[in-house]
């Protein structure tokens, strides 16, 4: 019974009949209980949750904590006890704090779920009642009214102005007037005006509908089953770590290898030359990566928050700095989702007349011909605004003590005409205390008009609105300034081309008359009115876009990211505010849901990258929009705010949910949460999503080439047959203590200012680009020859072996100080780009030095670190081989700025060509 019929296609007794079910009497009590048996309670099912336990497991699956387990487990096993405890409590910290960053999990049911949590009133053996919706059954007939959340998909079986708010379903701005007559088989979810779904709610009139499918048969079921099943993707930034922790596994065995197999040659005993070889492994391994990694994204976190985005999951912020393409819902992302006239026709004259102004405050001006009106003396506009605001239902509220902003209370259609009569002068209120409504035909889907009666200074006056293409064919006349003229046929035509040209540019179209001596028939409707009529002009409304997002859609392309419109709404709508907004451009498609559905997979795949705009699409057709991008190669952002976006929100690389007027599913279903719901805010998030993952890289260098000058120095003394320039202790300080007073502080530096002008980072990219590389071996070389340089200088010397450790510890440990500045910026000079941007750096720097004399000055570390006290004079000495680091670091960055500034010069002149 329930899901075998298409139930929007069939009349609404033959729904009831399919149901056996009874219009006057419902269900009764027995047929409900077996029912309820059948197709279970009209709830989603529970799913397992992750625990804080697994969650925090999850944080060991990465390669990089593999190879750390193991070498931590080696040292243990030769003796190395303290470093095997420091490499333990390293990963175990970085477990936690990820553990902590992403506790949350994700709730996409539980979200659903609470829009069950609610009663509703039925008619059950054949009396009126309340119960929870969990309760209700398919056949029930529920009682709706205004102000009621639809509690199950039904069919309506009788209506009286019955208005559905249905933008967290479908993206629909408006709510949609619903009707009982049968429609087609294949009619979009959006236009089916006699069906109404769970999730939803009643803003007008009352009815009576018969369920027809409940629990994860209906509408929300059908989207929970999409984001549970729906696979998430992993994040470009764990892809780009498993890699790199792969290339150091791989690098850490050879070198093991290589080491043994050496020593083994020139006849060191296996055990030394295992335990040297251990040594330069863990040496190999930047411990401090994966604490680094976390407090990178951690940081990214705290700055995006700052910056108005909630972050759900951490790694999240590098993927949407990676972004692509970012699909994005129209109403209330793009648009202000309030109503405002814009336009207005009066015939007489063809005045095309602008209205400025947004949102519901009385403020803006009336432009005509590229000058100021004065509204409130200009009759027409004032009969227009008269008419607007008596044949209107809704309030409009003004700031008090508990909203500082202007609000309507009603239909957001006629919200607006009330704001377009505050904007010209009059005042709601005392008209309506003046002329007081004494009969009205409320609107409905089939008249598509409305009609209210009053006296006006002892004269009965009918005001009517509706579709331009309805009311005029009821006029005979047109209303100009106090006077009445005869509507013919050349003004008929006028009219009806102005009233095109509006249509086409995405406005809602109203026309506004009214009948002098008329009086409302309720039984004869409004026939009467036929050719008595008099047209006053058309109203044009629109959503309106928000100020902002047209410069942030400029950013984002300057930014190589392509923003697409996937929107619930009309193809012709949301075009206009695409091209309004600059999302689609010269020779973009829109395409709708129904057209969708006709493009293969390889067709929409060759199709896609030139579509802009998609229009009236369901769902399942936002996860299919997804994953064609993401077939071709594109990190892909879905921002959204109603429950049709949850599984695609799950889907995408990142799914961006819109904190206030996001339903809690598309919160849930999404890893990040714009907080105002602003989508410059999703601007700044790219922004620091790339500035997150430059500093990784910046990380990434700094570690490997610390890491790397240490092994490279260890083994050109086992080549050469030189003593071991470092003890392992001191190579453990180096890895922890050097290092990390660096790393973290590394992460915090701030933009460089062109974060927004660099292309995506490519998915293909390893962390290890050719641009990282490139930088690598100059940098290397430059530490390896200071320190081995150094080393044997001083070994030549026959200086003491402890003072040329000391030595040789303290030259590598300043050459990695040195590193830190050069890691700052590919370009810019250490001298140019001010230290004290970056505090925290300077911090380390400081603290480093501190540990760095305490270790060789104080006699219980000197001790424990096998360190004697070097004199002034070697140690200034030192600082100045050690610059050998900086210096070339310095010029290459020169004939790097001095290629760029030529590129820059060619791609110019070519551009002027």
């Amino acid at each position: 019974m329930n899901g075998h019929f298409i139930w929007h296609s069939l009349q609404s007794n033959e729904a009831i009949e399919k149901l056996k079910s009874n219009v006057t009497y419902g269900l009764s009590y027995g047929e409900a209980k077996e029912r309820l048996q059948q197709f279970g309670p009209n709830e989603l099912p529970n799913t397992k949750k992750r625990t804080l336990l697994s969650i925090f497991l999850h944080q060991f699956l990465s390669p990089l904590i593999y190879l750390l387990l193991v070498a931590a487990g080696i040292a243990f096993f030769i003796g190395e006890v303290r470093d095997s405890i420091v490499i333990l409590v390293v990963v175990i910290l970085n477990a936690v704090i990820g553990a902590y960053q992403e506790g949350r999990a994700e709730q996409s049911l539980e979200g659903l779920r609470r829009l069950s949590k609610l009663r509703t009133r039925i008619l059950r053996g054949g009396q009126e009642q309340t119960i929870e919706a969990s309760e209700i059954v398919p056949g029930d007939i529920i009682v709706l009214s205004s102000g009621d959340a639809v509690p199950a998909d039904a069919r309506l079986i009788e209506t009286s102005n019955i208005a559905v708010a249905e933008a967290a379903l479908t993206g629909e701005s408006l709510p949609v007037v619903k009707c009982i007559a049968a429609v087609a088989e294949n009619t979009p979810l959006a236009d089916r005006q006699n069906m109404i779904f769970a999730g939803t709610h009643i803003t007008a009139g009352r009815g009576l509908a018969v369920v027809t499918a409940t629990g994860v048969n209906n509408e929300i079921g059908k989207i929970a089953h999409l984001a549970t099943t729906t696979v998430q993707p992993k994040t470009q930034l764990e892809l780009r770590i498993q890699q790199f922790g792969r290339y150091l596994v791989a690098a850490a065995i050879i070198v093991f290898c290589l080491v043994v197999g050496i020593g083994l040659l020139r006849g060191i005993p296996f055990a030394q030359i295992f335990m040297i070889a251990i040594s330069q492994m863990v040496s190999l391994v930047p411990e401090g990566l994966p604490v680094a990694m976390t407090v990178a994204l951690a940081v990214g976190v705290q700055r995006m928050a700052r910056r108005g985005t909630i972050v759900r999951r951490l790694a999240a912020v590098e993927t949407l700095g990676s972004t692509t393409i970012i699909c994005t819902d129209k109403t209330g992302t793009l648009t202000r989702n309030e109503m405002a006239v814009t336009a207005i026709y009066l015939p007489i004259g063809k005045r095309e007349i602008t209205v400025t102004g947004v949102g519901y405050a009385p403020e803006g001006e009336f432009m005509e011909r590229g000058y100021k009106l004065t509204a409130n003396i200009d009759r027409t506009l004032q009969k227009l605004f008269e008419a607007s605001l008596l044949c209107n239902d809704s309030q409009l509220l003004g700031p008090d003590a508990s909203n500082s902003q202007w609000r309507m209370l009603g239909d957001p259609t006629e919200g607006a005409l009330l704001t377009l009569a505050a904007k010209g002068g009059t005042d709601p209120i005392s008209i309506r205390k003046q002329y007081h409504r004494t009969a009205e035909l409320p609107f409905n889907s089939d008249s598509k008009m409305m009609a209210t009666q009053h006296s006006i200074d002892g004269q009965n006056i009918v005001y009517l609105k509706g579709a331009p293409e309805i009311l005029l064919d009821l006029c005979d006349s047109v209303y100009h300034d106090g006077h009445v003229e005869t509507l013919n046929e050349n003004l008929h035509v006028e009219i009806q081309a102005a009233a095109k040209k509006m249509a086409n540019s995405a406005l809602r179209l109203l026309a506004i008359g009214f009948v002098r001596d008329g009086y409302i028939d309720g039984s004869r409707g409004f026939g009467p009115f036929s050719g008595k009529v008099t047209l006053i002009g058309l109203i044009g409304e629109l959503d309106p876009p928000r100020e902002e997002v047209a410069a942030s859609v400029r950013e984002c392309r300057a930014a190589g990211i392509k923003p697409v419109m996937v929107t619930g709404d009309h193809k012709v709508t949301g075009l206009a505010i695409a091209r309004t907004l600059g999302i689609s451009q010269n020779n973009d498609l829109a395409i709708d849901g129904q057209e969708l559905d006709l493009l293969t997979d390889e067709a929409l795949a060759e199709k896609i990258d030139s579509i802009s705009v998609f229009a009236r699409v369901h769902p399942a057709q936002k996860l299919r929009i997804v994953e064609a991008y993401q077939n071709k190669g594109h990190i892909v952002a879905m921002t959204g705010d109603g429950v049709n976006d949850a599984p695609a929100l799950v889907r995408a690389n990142v799914g961006v949910a819109m904190g206030i007027t996001g339903t809690e599913v598309a919160k849930e279903a999404a890893k990040i949460v714009i907080t105002d719901d602003n989508f410059s805010t999703i601007v700044a998030a790219i922004s620091e999503g790339r500035l997150v993952y430059q500093n990784i890289k910046k990380l990434i260098l700094f570690l490997f080439v610390t890491s790397i000058d240490e092994v490279v120095v260890l083994f050109l003394a086992l080549i050469f047959g030189y003593p071991i320039p470092l003890a392992a202790v001191q190579i453990l300080w180096i890895n922890l203590v050097t290092e990390g007073t660096l790393t973290v502080n590394l992460i915090m530096e701030p933009p460089e200012g062109d974060e927004m002008t660099r292309l995506p980072i490519s998915p293909n990219q390893p962390l290890l680009d050719r641009a990282l590389l490139s930088r690598i071996p100059l940098m290397i070389l430059a530490s390896v020859a200071s320190t081995f340089g150094w080393f044997t200088y001083r070994t030549s010397m026959g200086v003491d072996s402890t003072l040329v450790q000391t030595e040789t510890f303290t030259m590598l440990a300043v050459c990695q100080w040195f590193n830190v500045l050069n890691c700052r910026s590919a370009l810019h000079s250490v001298f140019s780009w001010n230290l004290f941007k970056n505090p925290w750096l300077v911090g380390g720097l400081i603290l480093g030095n501190v540990l760095h004399m305490a270790v060789i000055y104080w006699p219980p570390l000197n001790r424990f670190f096998h360190t004697v006290p070097i004199d002034a004079e070697h140690f200034v000495k030192i600082g100045a081989v050690a610059s050998l680091v900086l210096w070339s670091e310095e010029i290459r960055k020169i004939i790097a700025r001095s290629f760029r500034q030529k590129r820059e010069i060619q791609n110019e002149s070519a551009m002027g060509l």
